[in-house]
């Protein structure tokens, strides 16, 4: 049995079976409650680079998405739209005794943070978004050189079982190739965390939950943001936006710009590295969040 490293010192075990969902992860610090949502392909442990110092001022509760990593869903229908899991992360939080909290979200961990924030308005103090914008927007900017890069939006996202069988034949040769994509080829992961991403990966369960996530993304998903915007809603909580700075074309509107359009309170800034940003660029990222954490979790706590 292979050990995973400790990349959450002085963390505790998150284990707790709620809403159709054995989550696992961490919970780390102490403070106001942060729930932290990590993205594809990746687990938990995204955020180890930047949770010590949020730990500091925070209580940080770390899961695996509902079929990610070590969490399992306990029921395969309906299918787990970000509605769905959105509920279950309101459950899980709840179950720890936080009515209230803030959400830090990264890729698709993002849109199931915005997702809870749209639906469930009185939970969420304050949403920081790395590298997202809504699924709607992200669509429609689209080109050919944006699909090529994120291909497996539209691979992953094919009905019935064939991205899974496909996936089977070579789980290590696809991840190594999403991992480099997203780095583009930078030598920043270590390699203990490009092992625990590997080897999430090599179980068919995560793999078919992952293909779930993307089928949602341009099914269900989509359809919520339509509806959104068609009635004019937006998130009621402060929203911080942080985007690569390599990602970004000049001629098109900046996340900032993009998510004014669902919420009258955000600020966000560019960051250096990739797509990968907590990990690529964490004290970027920690010089950002940490003000804005500290300045609207508390504030928005309410009684």
């Amino acid at each position: 049995m292979v050990t995973e490293p400790n990349f959450f010192p002085g963390s505790q075990r998150l284990d707790v079976q709620v809403a159709g969902v054995a989550f696992s992860g961490v919970t780390v610090g102490a403070g106001q409650p942060v729930l932290m949502l990590h993205g594809f392909p990746q687990t938990h442990i995204a955020w180890r680079k930047v949770a010590p110092a949020l730990a500091q001022r925070f209580r940080l509760i770390i899961p695996d998405l509902p079929g990610y990593g070590a969490s399992r869903t306990l029921e395969a229908m309906p299918r787990w739209t970000k509605r769905r899991v959105a509920e279950a992360l309101v459950a899980l939080m709840q179950h720890l005794g936080h009515e209230r909290f803030a959400v830090v979200g990264h890729d698709r961990g993002a849109r199931a943070g915005y997702r809870l924030a749209l639906d469930h308005p009185e939970q969420v103090t304050a949403f920081a978004s790395l590298t997202v914008i809504p699924t709607l927007d992200a669509l429609e900017a689209i080109d050919y050189l944006g699909a090529n890069k994120a291909f497996h939006w539209f691979f992953l996202a094919q009905e019935g079982d064939l991205p899974e069988r496909m996936l089977a034949a070579a789980p290590d040769a696809f991840i190594q190739h999403a991992l480099t994509t997203m780095t583009e080829g930078r030598d920043v992961l270590e390699a203990a965390a490009v092992d625990a991403y590997r080897n999430a990966f090599r179980d068919p369960s995560v793999r078919h939950a992952m293909c779930e996530d993307y089928r949602a993304g341009l099914a269900q998903d989509l359809d919520c943001d339509m509806a959104d915007r068609a009635a004019g809603r937006t998130l009621a909580c402060p929203v911080l936006t942080l985007w690569p700075r390599s990602g970004q074309a000049p001629e098109r509107p900046t996340p900032l710009e993009i998510w004014q359009r669902w919420a009258p309170m955000v600020s966000g800034t560019s960051t250096n590295g990739g797509h990968l940003q907590a990990e690529e660029a964490p004290q970027e990222v920690l010089a950002a969040l940490l003000p804005f954490l500290a300045q609207h979790v508390q504030a928005n706590l309410g009684s």
